[in-house]
């Protein structure tokens, strides 16, 4: 999923002469990652939607397991990317879209260390390592942006936000671990570019031209930040106040917004930016879960039921296309 490749075609990189699967690993796009956030907040969604369901109990490991399983698959391919295709990986590093989209491996641990909550060890590791890579990856990726010799302002897109989102996640397990200062300070970070961002991408969405077909499911990147905040900040404060509510309320707006438009997004193809409708969804669900449970409104538990089903609609027909798109070779080619 990307808008033009960031390259020359004089540097372009020759796989002649070697075998279809190494070929397959040198174009390994980095937005795979985003597959697993979704399976991950699927899983958390489930996890907390019904508690007390022994089928749904199930059903959460199944998912959460597959989730995990993928993302160690991943990893380990993408490392035989960077050690094998080096040139290929700085490719994708100074891609306009591609780039935004390294931090998701440091959300993804974030998001399995809130999965394997009840598992101590597991759970502070993974939210160790997340939570490092993800300062590590804000860093590099703003420092990008602030030294840039190429981007422009048709560049941006609702992408740009999972840097911030990442910052944003994890003071979710962070408050669970105690580890209250640290999720403070990135939950700050992720808040504030959050805001200065979001006037930056609004902007260019209502005053450029439209965003290319294959990203139009990133508008809903857009539900992400304000659902993922909510989670956080409720956390951090320890209940419901007005900033939580300004946040829940924000999120269910671009829903409202993003459903009015449903017909749009159902015409655009399948691609690997189709994943972006997962994850946010899945924020929303679970903050959905959390605003009901704080507020004990009777209807916000039945909308978040009924969220939570969407998105598992949604989650198996994104599974059942990649699958498919994977038979069709479409998955791992150059662009």
């Amino acid at each position: 999923m990307s808008s033009s490749v960031m390259t020359e075609p004089s540097e372009a990189i020759s796989h002649e002469g070697i075998s279809p699967i190494k070929r397959r690993v040198a174009y390994l796009p980095i937005t795979l990652f985003s597959i697993v956030m979704g399976l991950s907040g699927l899983a958390i969604a489930w996890q907390k939607c019904f508690p007390s369901s022994s089928v749904a109990y199930v059903l959460s490991l199944s998912i959460g397991l597959f989730a995990s399983v993928l993302f160690i698959i991943l990893l380990g391919l993408y490392g035989w990317k960077t050690l094998r295709h080096i040139d290929e990986v700085r490719t994708e590093l100074h891609h306009p879209v591609r780039l935004n989209f390294f931090p998701t491996i440091s959300v993804n641990m974030l998001l399995l260390s809130v999965f394997w909550q009840s598992t101590s060890m597991l759970a502070i590791t993974l939210w160790t390592a997340g939570m490092l890579l993800q300062l590590v990856l804000t860093i590099y990726v703003m420092s990008s942006w602030l030294n840039h010799s190429h981007f422009t302002i048709e560049h941006v897109n609702p992408s740009w936000f999972i840097p911030m989102v990442g910052n944003i996640v994890v003071p979710i397990n962070g408050i669970y671990l105690g580890y209250e200062e640290i999720s403070w300070f990135f939950f700050s970070v992720g808040l504030l570019f959050w805001l200065v961002l979001l006037v930056i991408v609004m902007y260019r969405l209502l005053f450029h031209e439209q965003l290319p077909l294959r990203l139009i499911p990133t508008y809903f990147i857009l539900l992400a930040p304000p659902s993922v905040g909510f989670i956080s900040y409720t956390g951090l404060v320890g209940g419901l106040d007005n900033g939580a509510r300004l946040l829940y309320y924000c999120a269910l707006f671009w829903a409202m917004l993003l459903g009015c438009n449903a017909i749009r997004f159902w015409r655009v193809p399948f691609v690997l930016s189709s994943w972006a409708f997962s994850f946010p969804l899945a924020a929303l669900s679970i903050a959905t879960i959390k605003m009901a449970e704080l507020s004990q409104q009777p209807y916000l538990c039945w909308l978040a039921r009924l969220l939570v089903i969407l998105l598992s609609v949604i989650v198996s027909w994104l599974v059942l296309r990649t699958i498919q798109a994977a038979r069709q070779g479409k998955i791992c080619t150059q662009e």
